[in-house]
């Protein structure tokens, strides 16, 4: 029974401060009643600060304290300042001064009070006045002045914080929502600038609820600061502190993933909720400083009734000054000096943006005669940055690249921010990157990217067409030497288009004229094989290319083919050109198209085609065949009743392969032929020599005729160039000539295919000749009276040759 009474009342007690700290914490970081003031200045080396610019105290600081309570403060609030020397060490009892704020001088005047040497830490309590308060006050302190340092800690890290809270809330709802996209990037600068967290969710909302979204819940948002870093572990020992830690953690407590702010202010009040006392509690007041006057804000409301609240208040750490980390968010940016209102953006130091303690800001430039000139900057978070007035200033006065210095006050400390790169801006000559010189094609959106060294100087772009209408470009800054421009050419036709620059303190724009195009052909790729001058385009629409340039060498088309549901052109370069590449090689090319753009071309260079080199020929009759009785006087023609014997050397590679395949075609490669030693056509003499075999009558068939070429084909079907071989001549079966008695007739020729036949003479001079006929199929034809048994004939695979004929002759009397 007694262990479940037990049980019984300590999960009540357990309920019981569980419930307490619900309620109590619900609101902890709220802070929304109103205290009393009390106004600080600060002098130190003769110079004089309000307490909002002072973000450190000193030993030998000369501190001016004035309550400020009005004149019908009917409760009587005791003010002691303390001085505090850290956990380990009480301070002595003359650290501690009473302040009867009711006195009259008191209330007019203030009094001064001096930091102490060896002093860490101040605190200022507001207790209402009963007997023997002081004393107790002061023996609580030396008593647990750990616990006083961890508080004078928190509620320092908890004040600032607030201030940047505060001054989210403020600033966010200045900032105009009629625009959704500016209103977006200004909250979002605003967050950057204060270190806060924000739910982007809340931007998807309807305009109306997207403040009210932003600002709600806002206290979890107040990211940590390392220049404020708040030391989190807790002091305070026993269960009921531990179980208010525990509890203090819960999602129940609203306070599971809590922000830093959050963790100061529940620290601060677990601290000083464990000091309480039968005569007096502990409640912490936020410091929302502005110029001398320390603006008090509570979250529990005081007690005049014991325990009586005493409000505590957190002065600045006695420690040396530490400059704030300010540092450019972008490390690599330029900025133009002509900006009327230059925005200069830095992050790392949200004080800066919250607070006064950084003041008397300056950018120090220094002009082209080496004139040093202050420009005064502030702070604006919406902005992210610093905002600096140049309105003053003359560009030409300045070099064209210069850098600038942020400088300032840190409480009483001077200190130097980051650096800054400047350009000043001068009128210049617009240049289109390369890669966007054809980009403009109508019927769509393109992109171009002008490069000027002073583009964070542009004001503004323009785009007109040729008949002088505005067309709506937008256009940023892609690169500290780039605009990045987007052209929109839907519905727009062929032509010519201006684009102007203007310039922050340049009178006349930059301008440049380009050129809209309709829509090119696709250009895939050039093939060309390493060590030739002569390639392959592949792609669509390439009547559109005029020339081709790689590597300085010009190349001209040559015959557009269509392959593979694509064109091919062929390109070739003039003869001794020279054109060194090696394969696989990662080149690109130049096509101009008639239209005058040039686009790149990707280029694929293979390995070297094959070469070999045609070291002698001999031409056999068939082997059953019957001789021939035409003679044929050059030795390149080929009669197609014989046999061609040619013998290749190898040149690239230097020896052939076993697959070795030599093609053979005619000149208008009408009929064509693939040699190979499987067909025993190709035999190698040595790994350099190879004999091949040619029978025109079963290689290539009865009708072909006229120039034969040949060239190696390797196994994978590279093939090289095309070389002369021989000329085939088809040639007629004769038989004889007839002739009659008389000498004044004509004799007969007798055969068979005399149409083959171009023309016949008795006399090599061709003078007194017959031309046989076209589709002539006589076996007889008609001859002059041949001189010594004798013909001279042309045949017409080569009417320019002329072939002698020894045929037997048979003489006839005439009876008639």
């Amino acid at each position: 029974m007694d262990f479940f009474r037990s049980t019984a009342r300590t999960l009540l007690c357990f309920f019981a401060i569980f419930a307490a700290n619900n309620l109590c914490w619900a609101d902890a970081a709220a802070f929304d009643l109103t205290g009393p003031k009390v106004d600080v200045h600060v002098e130190r080396a003769g110079k004089t600060l309000p307490i909002s610019e002072v973000p450190n105290l000193q030993p030998g600081d000369r501190l001016w304290v004035h309550p400020d309570l009005p004149d019908s403060q009917s409760v009587h609030y005791l003010m002691i300042v303390v001085f505090l020397r850290g956990s380990t060490n009480p301070p002595p009892e003359s650290w501690f001064t009473r302040v009867e704020t009711w006195d009259k001088h008191v209330h007019d005047e203030g009094l001064f009070i001096t930091v102490p040497a060896e002093a860490q830490q101040a605190l200022i309590f507001l207790a209402p006045d009963t007997g023997g308060g002081f004393s107790t006050l002061r023996r609580a302190v030396r008593g647990r002045p750990g616990a006083f340092v961890r508080a004078s800690q928190d509620l320092w890290q908890a004040s600032l914080d607030r201030a940047r809270l505060d001054k989210y809330l403020a600033d966010i709802k200045d900032i105009p929502t009629a625009d959704h996209d500016q209103f977006k990037e200004r909250t979002q600068l605003l967050a950057r600038s204060l270190n806060m967290k924000v739910d982007n969710q809340c931007f998807d909302k309807p305009t109306a609820q997207q403040v009210p979204c932003l600002t709600q819940g806002t206290e979890q948002l107040v990211l940590d600061d390392a220049h404020t870093e708040s030391m989190v572990s807790t002091i305070t020992s026993g269960p009921t502190g531990d179980l208010m830690s525990q509890i203090g953690y819960t999602p129940q407590a609203r306070f599971g993933y809590y922000s830093p702010y959050i963790g100061a202010v529940m620290d601060v009040a677990r601290i000083l909720a464990n000091a309480h006392t039968a005569q007096f509690q502990y409640i912490p007041a936020l410091a929302v400083p502005k110029q001398d006057t320390l603006n008090l804000r509570l979250n529990n409301p005081p007690s005049f009734r014991n325990p009586k609240s005493v409000i505590v208040v957190g002065l600045p750490p006695i420690i040396n000054a530490v400059p704030p980390p300010l540092h450019l968010v972008d490390q690599k940016a330029i900025f133009c000096i002509a900006e009327p209102h230059l925005v200069l953006p830095v992050d790392g130091a949200p004080l800066i943006f919250a607070t006064d303690l950084a003041h008397d800001l300056t950018l120090r430039v220094e002009n082209s005669n080496d004139e040093e000139i202050d420009l005064h900057a502030h702070p604006d978070a919406t902005r992210g940055g610093l905002v600096v007035d140049t309105s003053e200033l003359k560009p030409a006065s300045y070099d064209e690249e210069f850098s600038g210095t942020l400088r300032g006050t840190w409480g009483f400390q001077n200190f130097e921010g980051p650096h800054f790169s400047f350009r000043s801006p001068r009128s210049s000559k617009l240049v289109v990157a390369s890669k966007d010189a054809s980009a403009l094609i109508v019927g769509r959106e393109d992109t171009l990217h002008l490069s000027l060294d002073d583009a964070a100087c542009v004001k503004e772009v323009t785009v007109h067409d040729e008949k002088g209408a505005k067309l709506t470009a937008t256009w940023k800054r892609s690169k500290p030497d780039e605009l990045e421009l987007h052209v929109p050419l839907k519905g727009e036709s062929e032509g010519r288009l201006e684009i102007a620059v203007v310039k922050h303190g340049v009178r006349e724009p930059d301008t440049i004229a380009l050129h809209t195009y309709s829509e090119a052909g696709r250009l895939d790729v050039f093939n060309i094989h390493a060590g030739d001058t002569e390639g392959i385009l592949k792609g669509t629409r390439l009547d559109q290319v005029a020339r081709l340039e790689l590597e300085g060498v010009k190349f001209t088309p040559k015959g557009l083919s269509r392959a593979n549901q694509q064109d091919e052109l062929k390109l070739a370069a003039a003869e001794n050109s020279q054109l060194s590449t090696k394969p696989d090689e990662a080149l690109t090319a130049h096509a101009a198209l008639t239209d005058g753009r040039t686009l790149d071309v990707k280029v694929r260079v293979d390995s070297p085609r094959p070469q070999v080199t045609l070291a002698n020929k001999t031409v056999q009759p068939e082997a059953d065949a019957a001789p021939s009785n035409i003679r044929f006087g050059n030795p390149e023609d080929l009669p197609q009743d014989a046999e061609l014997s040619f013998v290749l050397k190898a040149k690239m590679p230097n020896t052939f392969a076993a697959d070795e395949k030599i093609e053979v075609a005619t000149a208008d490669d009408a009929f064509r032929v693939v040699l190979t030693a499987q067909d025993g056509n190709l035999t190698m003499q040595d790994a350099k020599t190879l004999v091949a075999v040619l029978n025109p009558m079963r290689h290539l068939g009865p009708s072909a005729f006229g120039p034969l070429k040949f060239r190696p084909v390797t196994a994978a079907g590279v093939a090289g160039d095309w070389q002369p071989l021989v000329s085939l001549v088809r040639v007629p079966q004769l038989k004889g000539i007839h002739c009659s008695g008389a000498p004044e007739k004509q004799c007969s020729l007798l055969g068979e295919k005399l149409y083959l036949i171009d023309s016949v003479s008795a006399d090599q001079d061709f003078t007194n000749s017959v031309e046989v006929p076209d589709g002539f199929l006589a076996n007889a034809l008609p001859i002059p009276r041949p001189k010594n048994k004798t013909l001279y004939v042309k045949l017409r695979d080569n009417p320019d040759d002329v072939t002698t004929i020894a045929l037997p002759m048979l003489v006839t009397t005439d009876t008639r």
